[in-house]
């Protein structure tokens, strides 16, 4: 009976050992990821990128189950301008009427539920910008050691409203679209 009794313990914690074992964090390989930003306004759009400086996902055997992201917001890029335009684009984005990086330097983030939609993921997570927390949908998917994803922010909900016809009357062709884009690529 004593030998029955453990054996049924040690095949209890065998089993609950294995469930645990399949958790897997996988750590981001953030110089071979991208994240590509566009902004659009009434005549046209910028586009760019910005680095992340950190990031995980999580998964359950292969099936993914979270993921926790920095970003560098002080690397800030613009891709389709050069020289002063450039230059003055890319300290518009950091000062205050934007990103406001001197105070908010980067940006996170955490996922909060995460669905399985066949190889797809609907990802629902925390976006903290300017240390204001906003939840943030969006699909996911994920192909052998890469994943990517395409999301729209609404900047006006991180008082981000330099230039939106939403706050400013008369704008006119100077306006600037309240959501941008970020498609991301991540290697982990």
């Amino acid at each position: 009976m004593k030998n029955t009794v453990k054996s049924a313990l040690i095949l209890v914690l065998a089993i609950t050992f294995a469930s645990f074992s399949t958790l897997k964090t996988k750590k981001v390989n953030v110089k071979e990821s991208q994240v590509n930003w566009t902004g659009h306004k009434v005549t046209g759009q910028h586009d760019g990128t910005i680095a992340l400086k950190e990031g995980t996902l999580e998964f359950d055997g292969t099936t993914l189950i979270g993921g926790a992201f920095t970003i560098d917001m002080t690397s800030i890029n613009t891709t389709d301008l050069e020289g002063d335009s450039k230059t003055k684009l890319d300290g518009h984005l950091k000062a205050d009427d934007f990103f406001g990086t001197d105070k908010f330097p980067t940006a996170t983030l955490k996922f909060t539920k995460v669905e399985a939609l066949g190889s797809d993921y609907a990802v629902t997570g925390d976006l903290t910008i300017k240390g204001i927390t906003k939840p943030v949908t969006f699909k996911m998917n994920v192909t052998g050691d890469t994943a990517k994803a395409a999301l729209k922010i609404d900047r006006t909900k991180y008082d981000i409203k330099y230039g939106s016809a939403s706050f400013f009357d008369n704008l006119q062709d100077k306006a600037i679209y309240n959501e941008f884009d970020l498609n991301v690529s991540l290697k982990f």
